[in-house]
């Protein structure tokens, strides 16, 4: 099999350009590891990589279902099947690279199973406060990975009070390696707000407008997305256009809080902090080198 990259990290860091550098050197396929850019025509609010880029590199997990449709993990990991199989005959490795870091943990340790259809016993376990979770997963005698994530101990318990044994991949100590790129706070908020700027200087608001005449209707996911919800609410009338960009700003902030913080949590990872003015050259050999470092 073709060697596995990862490279995950929040929105704005810079990910896309650094994946297009490093498959450059390295002769790389391309795998898209984010939820938004799935969707077919969200290009501009999704700053999806553009039709040259697109036209330098092989890429996989874009533009798979129009934003009508729904489009889950199990589909997205097809996706990813679809891209080893692809590097594998090409003699070329596969980079995966994006921000859902759960698209990365069914890449890296597989789905979640599906527990017991018991809605009686959810109903009761999700009543309870994490620290009741807890410890009731640990007079079972086990731990997970996120202890932290009440929908992570709950789908836990479900497993285990039906006597079946948690995977081995859900224990405390399964925690996969990956690289990620971060950025410091400030300047990340700065690009944030660049990057909302640029939106709305290329159309955001006409892009969504001319979606949702093709599509009058959107599965939840792509209805939530960050700047296409906001520019829809100017649209509509119940936003201003500073009202729209300040709640996008802001939402994009908080996603990369939450993005962060699901790494640290669900894998052991090796940060690789891009130094203000790092040129992307020199950026690409530090994220080489710890790749280079993994187990």
């Amino acid at each position: 099999m073709s060697r596995l990259l990862c490279l995950a990290g929040a929105t704005a860091t810079g990910k896309t350009a650094l994946a297009h550098a490093l498959a450059g050197r390295l002769g790389a396929r391309l795998l898209s590891a984010d939820a938004m850019l799935v969707y077919r025509g969200m290009d501009v609010g999704t700053a999806k990589p553009t039709p040259d880029e697109r036209a330098r590199f092989a890429y996989r997990g874009l533009d798979c279902v129009d934003p009508d449709r729904d489009f889950s993990a199990g589909a997205w990991l097809n996706e990813a099947r679809a891209a080893q199989a692809e590097a594998d005959a090409a003699g070329a490795p596969l980079l995966a690279v994006g921000g859902t870091g759960l698209y990365f943990a069914a890449l890296l340790r597989g789905l979640d199973p599906a527990p017991p259809a018991d809605p009686a016993l959810r109903a009761r376990l999700e009543a309870l406060p994490p620290e009741a979770l807890r410890a009731r997963l640990e007079a079972h005698g086990a731990r997970v990975a996120d202890a932290r994530n009440p929908r992570r101990l709950v789908r836990a318990l479900e497993i285990l009070e039906s006597g079946r044994p948690l995977p081995t991949r859900w224990a405390a100590s399964a925690r996969p390696r990956l690289v990620a790129l971060t950025r410091p706070r400030p300047e990340l908020h700065a690009r944030i707000a660049a990057r909302v700027d640029a939106m709305y200087a290329q159309g955001l608001p006409d892009e969504a407008r001319g979606l949702r005449r093709r599509f009058p209707r959107w599965s939840r996911t792509a209805a939530q997305a960050i700047g296409y919800a906001e520019a829809l609410a100017l649209l509509d009338g119940a936003l201003t256009e500073a009202q729209a960009r300040e709640r996008t700003i802001v939402r994009t902030r908080q996603l990369a809080r939450r993005q962060e913080s699901f790494l640290r949590t669900q894998f052991d990872v090796a940060w690789v902090q891009a130094a203000e003015g790092e040129g992307i050259d020199a950026l690409a050999g530090r994220v080489l080198a710890a790749w280079e470092a993994l187990p």
